[in-house]
This record gives structure tokens, C-alpha cells and sequence, in this order.
């Protein structure tokens, strides 16, 4: 006996996702989640939804590019006072 598929219409899988429907459309339309078109209208299964959701889970240590290591105190220190400094001085 086969499984009854459980589809989900486009703004109930934003709702489960969070997102927009824009959003849902980008991750359909880029191929990142499965979606069927039945007539006139879209439909997600749920499953997909759940396999989605598991691909997107961030690993430790894969934002380092977002947040730059802070400088020394030290460092920031001389920049604020070359700055303060003007370029030209007169004799």
C-alpha cells in the first residue's frame, strides 16, 4: 500500500519555511525545492519541505566571513589618531 502524499499549497509553505512567497518562488525556481504545478496552481509536498529544511542547516564554523575579526585596541587607537592628523601641515 502506498503513502498518501501530503501537499501543501504555496503560502501554507512559506508558513512553514518563514519566508515569503517570493522567496518560495526563488527557492522553486532556482531548483533548491521541489515543486508541481497541477492546473493553475503550485503545490509542495511536505517531505520536500523537510529535506529543504535539513540541506539548509549552517555547519560551525561556515560564517566566518560574516564577522571580521575585531582589531586590538591598540590598532584601533593609531588609526583613530592618524585620522585626527591632517595630511598637510604648514611650516
Amino acid at each position: 500500500m502506498s503513502e498518501t502524499i501530503e501537499w501543501l499549497g504555496t503560502r501554507e509553505a512559506c508558513d512553514r519555511l518563514g519566508v515569503t512567497l517570493r522567496t518560495l518562488y526563488r527557492f522553486i525556481d532556482e531548483g533548491q525545492l521541489p515543486a508541481y504545478k497541477m492546473g493553475r496552481v503550485i503545490r509542495v509536498q511536505a517531505t520536500d519541505i523537510t529535506d529543504f529544511i535539513s540541506r539548509m542547516k549552517i555547519e560551525p564554523g561556515t560564517l566566518e566571513h560574516l564577522y571580521p575579526e575585531p582589531k586590538p585596541r591598540a590598532a584601533r587607537d593609531d588609526v583613530d589618531t592618524e585620522e585626527a592628523t591632517p595630511a598637510f601641515q604648514e611650516d
